[in-house]
């Protein structure tokens, strides 16, 4: 069984810590780049339960577990789009209520085709970005004004060369102080 150490709040020994022991992992979200989890805490309810960062977690068996149980249950999402609205208004009960307009925001946005799922030749990656846990491409589209995230992954098979152009755009070369006087003492001799 995982645990997850916290110091009392009237300890005041570095040794006194209390463990507090996760009973299950509940549900999981990215904050910032950062994995957190919603845990059940054993025996505690369930109005004790909280998100806790990956990093202060040790229990990787019910890490593991969770996250066979969470892929399955995302694949079941995109097959069956009414059990996903069903399954996040349990989950509401956990959360405030700027993740439940975030959910159904999500839900909304999941029936409509995004990215190379629309069919549409990809002319631009205009941005990037991590804030999800994994690498993005803000691409624009041909023939269209409208831009989606891809997945930098996705990007890198379908459209390489579209890739690599937008890193050597954002190249930049750092000459050393060195470097800089061998060319001035060489363009003076000329």
């Amino acid at each position: 069984m995982g645990k997850k150490t916290k110091r009392t709040a009237d300890s005041s020994s570095s040794e006194d810590e209390e463990e507090y022991v996760v009973e299950k992992v509940l549900d999981r979200r990215v904050v910032k780049g950062q994995v957190e989890y919603l845990l059940k805490w054993k025996g505690f309810s369930e109005e004790n339960n909280t998100w806790e960062p990956e990093k202060n977690l040790d229990c990787p068996e019910l890490i593991s577990e969770f996250m066979k149980k969470y892929k399955k249950m995302k694949e079941g999402e995109n097959n069956k789009p009414r059990e996903k609205s069903e399954s996040n208004k349990r989950k509401s009960n956990f959360s405030n209520n700027a993740d439940d307009i975030k959910s159904k925001k999500k839900r909304e946005s999941n029936d409509i085709a995004r990215g190379f799922e629309r069919g549409l030749e990809p002319e631009k990656i205009i941005g990037a970005t991590d804030s999800c846990g994994d690498l993005m491409f803000l691409m624009r589209w041909k023939d269209t004004d409208e831009a989606d995230l891809v997945l930098a992954k996705e990007a890198n098979v379908k459209c390489p060369q579209i890739v690599i152009a937008f890193y050597e755009e954002r190249l930049t070369w750092h000459a050393y102080p060195e470097d800089a006087e061998n060319k001035e003492k060489e363009t003076a001799k000329s």
